[in-house]
C-alpha cells in the first residue's frame, strides 16, 4: 500500500502565538535559552494540520551538549490530557526554537 506523499503543511496561527509566547515567557529570566515543546493535529490526503501545542518542560547545560533534560512525563500525562478534549488531534511532532540544531537534538526526538 503507498502513501500519499505530504505536499503542504499548515500551522495555525494559535500555534504560533504559543510557540512564541513560550519563548518569550523562558527567556525573560535567561537570554538565548532554547525551548520545547508538541505539535498537535492531523493529517489528510497530502496535507499536515497543525492545530495545537503545548510547552514541554526541557532544560540543557550550554557548555556540554551531551547533557539535556526533558520532563517526558509531563509531555505523556499532557498528551493523555489532550486526547481527553479532541480524539481526533495526534502527535504530529516536536518544536524547537534556535538559530541552529545541536548534536543532541535527534536523541530527543
Amino acid at each position: 500500500m503507498s502513501r500519499t506523499p505530504i505536499t503542504q503543511t499548515n500551522v495555525h496561527p494559535l500555534v504560533l502565538l504559543s510557540i512564541v509566547d513560550h519563548f518569550n515567557r523562558v527567556n525573560l529570566k535567561q537570554r538565548n535559552k532554547r525551548v520545547v515543546g508538541a505539535l498537535l493535529g492531523w493529517v489528510t490526503d497530502n496535507t499536515v494540520e497543525v492545530v495545537n501545542s503545548y510547552a514541554i518542560p526541557f532544560e540543557e547545560d550550554p557548555s556540554q551538549a551531551s547533557i539535556w533534560f526533558l520532563d517526558h512525563l509531563y509531555h505523556e500525562s499532557m498528551l493523555a490530557m489532550m486526547r481527553k478534549i479532541s480524539q481526533k488531534e495526534k502527535f504530529i511532532g516536536w518544536y524547537v526554537t534556535g538559530d541552529s540544531f545541536r548534536a543532541h537534538d535527534i536523541q530527543i526526538n
